[in-house]
């Protein structure tokens, strides 16, 4: 959630999905999670929802004023995985790239995605490399040739000075 919007218990909501208009649609029910996915409580009916500047303005039963509304900063929206349409081919799930392998594009491993970063700029991997202090960001635009979901390993073709 972004912000409260009005006095009624509206909420103005990002949203983190390819299908946002489905997502966010009267009838559908979501949890509220936290930014690890942990649901906390039932799920919630949206009563409404309308585009606004780049996200939406979501009203929910049973939240029916502002101070209400504003317990529910910094929570995510979850739908469940049953519910959400199958992933195309060499697509994937933004959370399942933590704990992926990270190699260049010669097959020589980098390190393993340790989060993500949703910015405005694009989505950053933040790596860690073995024997090495710290981590290391990468950009996933331009940079991610390659994402095998089932064997984990994310193939990442560098500029030069990048990982250096």
């Amino acid at each position: 959630m972004r912000n409260v919007h009005g006095l009624k218990g509206e909420l103005v909501v990002e949203p983190h999905t390819d299908e946002p208009d489905e997502i966010f649609s009267p009838g559908r029910r979501l949890f509220v999670g936290n930014v690890r996915g942990a649901v906390q409580g039932e799920p919630r009916e949206i009563q409404a929802a309308r585009p606004f500047k780049g996200g939406f303005i979501v009203k929910f039963a049973g939240l029916d004023d502002r101070n209400a509304a504003e317990l529910w900063r910094d929570r995510f929206f979850l739908v469940p995985m049953e519910e959400i349409s199958p992933l195309g081919e060499g697509e994937t799930y933004i959370h399942e790239l933590a704990g992926m392998a990270v190699h260049l594009a010669n097959g020589d491993p980098l390190g393993k995605v340790v989060t993500t970063y949703e910015l405005p700029q694009g989505l950053i991997l933040d790596v860690a490399r073995p024997n090495k202090k710290g981590t290391i960001l990468i950009p996933y635009d331009h940079v991610v040739t390659k994402v095998d979901r089932e064997a984990r390993v994310i193939t990442i073709d560098p500029p030069e000075g990048l990982i250096d």
